[in-house]
């Protein structure tokens, strides 16, 4: 296992070395020139209509807006906004948050471009429902702008995908749960994998519909579940909130608290954990964006970047803050992961802090293994057509329960090096795509502009006939 261990490391070195963190982050900040900041200026709009049960009954796809959403942050919010920010303050320091911060404000244009072009190149499969993705958006649409064939990208980040959905989804998710329930309820491992398998293959075998409306009850049930815990322990200890945030800006120049002060390593913690958690870039919430009702991508792709903001810069932060103001992150093991989140609400909120993680961490860890079940699904059935998403299923469960018996820095280092593989063709696809993410925003802001003058008008018309 040591082995192991010391391969899949060593290979991370080189996927998350300094290129990568070029590649990821220059295209947020790309694509955030390119559209205008647009993930700022639309952030109020995008977030009232993510929250709108409002649907046009004539528009083509599988779920609502909500219901892609709550598909999407199923997939995001789970172990990263717990185990993943205490092991990137532990690694990198506090100056981490900052970085992951940074990663998700760009982060929220490239969630943007992806969400556009996923909408706007999908596919209707053999069983009548939407597909959509990486995948697809660099065969077809790569195609369509260059006129050559950039089907073999499109294979790589498919294989990469279908086998990220083990990493991050089923095998890390019921690794930590496993882990916090063994430390804080005593329950063996083995019991936890095999509920979690038991559960998961209830939900997946509907399919997406099925997975849509379990995640719109889960999900927000959840988030609001800790953010609650989370402004508790923030509004009671507000005194010491100035200093948290004083430190992590600070120490995300310097990387103090690292040994020898690695600002590197600061910066790397702070990307990748703020990568795994929301995973802009990655190419997986496109999936689910692909799967919504929705009269034109642009209107979908605002309701994707919201995920991103929710994600890291709301729930990611209870956490960090958290972890900063109880201290315990100083000397600690970086393989407690989850438990490190599970000292500091506790040490905040006796008797129910540590509650409040646990039952947050199993509801964000399942709804995750529901989102990436999916994600993984339609890249194999793309390689495989989809007679395959039954096999793809079965392992899929069984991956679950085998997660929660494995080491997690071995779990962590296979999440890690697949995710990265799968944002390298999904990220040359979306710069190669810039014009097309530019063009159809273009038409997003006319049809918004006629929809307001068409308001405008129905208003007056109302007041007038009064």
């Amino acid at each position: 296992m040591k082995d192991w261990e010391k391969i899949i490391d060593s290979i991370n070195g080189v996927v998350w070395g300094p290129a990568m963190l070029v590649l990821l982050v220059g295209t947020g900040i790309f694509l955030t020139f390119r559209l205008g900041f647009l993930q700022i200026s639309q952030l109020p709009y995008a977030l009232k209509l993510a929250f709108s049960r409002k649907q046009d009954k004539q528009s083509t796809g599988d779920i609502s807006h909500f219901q892609a959403l709550m598909t999407a942050l199923a997939a995001t919010i789970g172990t990263g906004n717990i185990a993943g920010v205490a092991t990137a303050v532990v690694v990198g320091g506090p100056g981490a948050i900052f970085w992951m911060w940074i990663t998700a404000v760009f982060g929220m244009a490239t969630k943007y471009g992806e969400a556009i072009l996923a909408v706007k190149y999908r596919v209707t499969n053999q069983r009548g429902e939407m597909s959509g993705g990486p995948m697809y958006y660099i065969e077809r649409g790569l195609k369509e702008k260059w006129g050559f064939s950039w089907k073999w990208l499109a294979i790589l980040f498919a294989l990469f995908g279908s086998l990220a959905a083990f990493g991050i989804g089923s095998l890390v998710q019921s690794n930590s749960v496993a882990e916090a329930l063994h430390d804080y309820y005593g329950v063996n491992r083995w019991v936890t994998g095999v509920t979690l398998a038991v559960l998961t293959g209830l939900v997946i075998l509907g399919g997406i519909k099925s997975i849509g409306r379990v995640t719109s009850y889960i999900v927000p049930f959840m988030a609001v579940f800790y953010i609650i815990g989370g402004m508790i322990i923030i509004f009671t200890n507000i005194t010491h909130v100035p200093d948290a945030f004083a430190l992590i800006f600070k120490e995300a120049f310097t990387g103090a608290s690292v040994s020898g002060g690695l600002i590197g390593t600061v910066i790397q913690q702070g990307v990748a954990r703020g990568l795994f958690s929301n995973e802009a870039g990655l190419g997986s919430a496109p999936i689910a964006a692909a799967a919504a009702k929705t009269d034109h991508p642009g209107r979908q792709a605002l309701v994707s970047m919201t995920g991103t903001f929710l994600d890291t810069i709301v729930v990611c932060t209870f956490t960090g803050l958290s972890l900063v103001m109880a201290g315990n992150w100083i000397g600690a093991d970086k393989g407690k992961g989850a438990a490190l989140t599970v000292e500091a609400f506790s040490s905040f909120l006796p008797y129910v802090g540590g509650f409040i993680v646990t039952v947050g961490l199993i509801f964000f860890a399942y709804s995750t293994v529901l989102g990436w079940s999916y994600y993984g699904e339609k890249c194999f059935s793309y390689l495989f057509g989809d007679s395959s998403i039954t096999f793809y299923r079965t392992v899929f469960v069984f991956t679950t329960f085998v997660g929660a018996v494995l080491s997690l820095k071995v779990v962590w280092g296979f999440a890690d090096l697949f995710n990265g593989l799968m944002a390298i063709p999904n990220l040359i696809g979306l710069l190669l795509l810039s014009s097309v993410i530019a063009s159809e925003s273009r038409d997003f802001a006319a049809l918004r502009r006629k929809e307001k003058l068409a308001g405008r008008a129905t208003t007056t018309e109302t007041t007038v006939d009064q």
